[in-house]
């Protein structure tokens, strides 16, 4: 049978990456956008056999070349997604506009399925410029496509991500580190090969249904979390309760990077727990696997922030 192809965005970020594999063990073939294919394309290479992926370099705000992509295209996966806005890339461009216009562009072209990330919480969060915009790109997306599943997660990990590896980064440097609201609020972090595994399972089965909150075994705080990576990067570090006020005024001034640590937008979505809301049906309804746990998973590379780096011993309970 011939093989079906799936039409990724953001395919370069961790999920992307861990999707290709999952998708193409499925004999599913991948055609990639990338903004700069000599930067992601060695990366990308590396993720698939020979032949089911097809790498293409281009921009998300070239609308000629996104809707020539979708002439071959069977399936679509959008994983593009910011936390914080610089220039063009703001959320409503991002979360709002681009989410719009593909999902315009599958329906066109008749396609399958479509299936888009958003993230969990976001509906709790109504002071958040990018929760409202993540809110309002699932209704354009609904609007356009009305059988495309959203999958919202809570927050993602593995050896590619941007969390844990930033946060043993900065436990590793900082002897006194700051937590916000007290570190009281919760999530359901997952590990990434289980949420893309889902999302494979979602269009194989030809799962029906719109929104789909995605959470792991474990609900743990922001501060046992970090606790959980301290114990892991064998370090002792004091975990210290910051006030909001002080903490917006840090938050104004990391804005001013052009890669900020915090931004004030993101300190108003910590206020929320991110956890299942119980409001549509999650991983567990549709009995996909997603069991591994947070400490066994961040163990397998967390050896990079320890003081002796790969050369160090593995802690005997």
């Amino acid at each position: 049978m011939k093989p079906k192809n799936c039409l990724i965005f953001g395919a370069s970020g961790q999920c992307g990456r861990h999707l290709i594999r999952s998708l193409t063990k499925n004999n599913i073939k991948v055609t990639a956008l990338t903004r700069n294919v000599h930067q992601k394309g060695y990366i990308l290479k590396t993720q698939a056999n020979p032949g089911y992926l097809e790498i293409v370099e281009g921009s998300i705000f070239d609308h000629n070349l996104i809707e020539k992509l979708f002439t071959n295209a069977d399936l679509c996966v959008n994983l593009i997604g910011i936390l914080f806005e610089k220039g063009k890339n703001n959320f409503n461009n991002i979360h709002v506009e681009f989410p719009k216009m593909i999902s315009r562009y599958a329906s066109n072209y008749k396609l399958e399925k479509f299936v888009h990330l958003s993230a969990l919480g976001i509906e709790n969060a109504k002071d958040s410029i990018y929760a409202q915009s993540k809110l309002k790109g699932e209704k354009e997306i609904l609007n356009n496509f009305n059988n495309a599943v959203i999958v919202r997660p809570s927050i993602v990990y593995s050896v590619d991500d941007n969390f844990t590896t930033q946060l043993m980064t900065l436990l590793g440097l900082l002897p006194i580190f700051p937590i916000y609201y007290n570190g009281k609020t919760k999530f359901r972090p997952i590990y990434c090969s289980d949420l893309t595994d889902s999302i494979t399972k979602i269009i194989t089965d030809d799962i029906k249904e719109n929104i789909i909150e995605f959470a792991g075994p474990e609900e743990m705080t922001f501060k046992e979390i970090l606790q959980k990576l301290l114990y892991l990067i064998e370090k002792k570090r004091l975990l210290l309760p910051m006030p909001i006020s002080l903490a917006r005024m840090t938050a104004h001034i990391f804005e001013l990077l052009p890669k900020p640590l915090i931004t004030n937008d993101q300190l108003r979505l910590l206020k929320y727990d991110n956890v299942l809301s119980g409001k549509y049906k999650s991983n567990y309804d549709f009995k996909f696997n997603c069991s591994s746990r947070f400490e066994d998973e961040v163990n397998k590379y967390s050896y990079m922030w320890k003081s002796e780096g790969e050369y160090s011993k593995k802690r005997v309970n």
